[in-house]
């Protein structure tokens, strides 16, 4: 069993990422949060879940053991595979799953891509009484840590840091309250903002 890994990032594109570790480049799939957190020659330590399957090893990466600890537990659902867990996960914090179970709030996971109404009701009725610890963690810093993921991602297509966070605070202003903490949708908003006829300087 893989439980962690560290190295330095070869590349981070999408949901997966490449961690040389001992000579070897490791993929794992991480959330698009994640991989936006990570910088290419940067050292990153993650922790890490190894699924095996009879064609096939996938490593699966978190920056939170809460986020290991609610992967898992999604995994045990009946209907939810790994790709699914990694969904809901990309989609909402450990605080705002557990946040969800508690107020029995299966309208939040069938948000998630290929999760449908019995399996999101399935999710809450399964996940119900394990997820105290995680509950207890205030939720109220996510949306700082996507605006910092979100800025990075600007700056890494090419706006000044400046601009950037301009941007993203521009985004935060108009975006709905449910989609604050969500990357992608503030990413666009953001993008929206700086208008094409501007483009990325280099």
């Amino acid at each position: 069993m893989i439980s962690s890994v560290r190295g330095t990032v070869l590349a981070a594109l999408g949901s997966a990422v490449v961690i040389e570790v001992g000579g070897v480049g490791l993929g794992v799939q991480v959330t698009p949060q994640l991989a936006l957190t990570l910088r290419v020659g940067a050292e990153a330590t993650l922790r890490t879940a190894l699924i095996v399957r009879e064609d096939d090893l996938s490593l699966y990466g978190f920056a939170e053991a809460d986020e290991l600890a609610v992967f898992d537990l999604l995994r045990g659902v009946t209907g939810v595979g790994p790709k699914s867990a990694m969904g809901v996960l990309a989609t909402m914090s450990p605080a705002e799953i557990a946040q969800a179970v508690t107020l029995d709030d299966d309208a939040a996971f069938r948000k998630v891509s290929g999760i449908g109404p019995k399996t999101a009701k399935l999710i809450v009725l399964s996940l119900t009484g394990k997820l105290v610890g995680v509950s207890a963690r205030p939720a109220a810093a996510a949306p700082s840590s996507v605006s910092q993921n979100v800025t990075v991602a600007l700056v890494g297509l090419g706006w000044p840091e400046r601009v950037a966070m301009q941007a993203v605070e521009d985004a935060l202003a108009v975006a709905p309250e449910q989609d604050r903490t969500a990357v992608p949708v503030l990413l666009r908003l953001a993008l929206a903002s700086l208008g094409p006829q501007q483009g990325a300087r280099t």
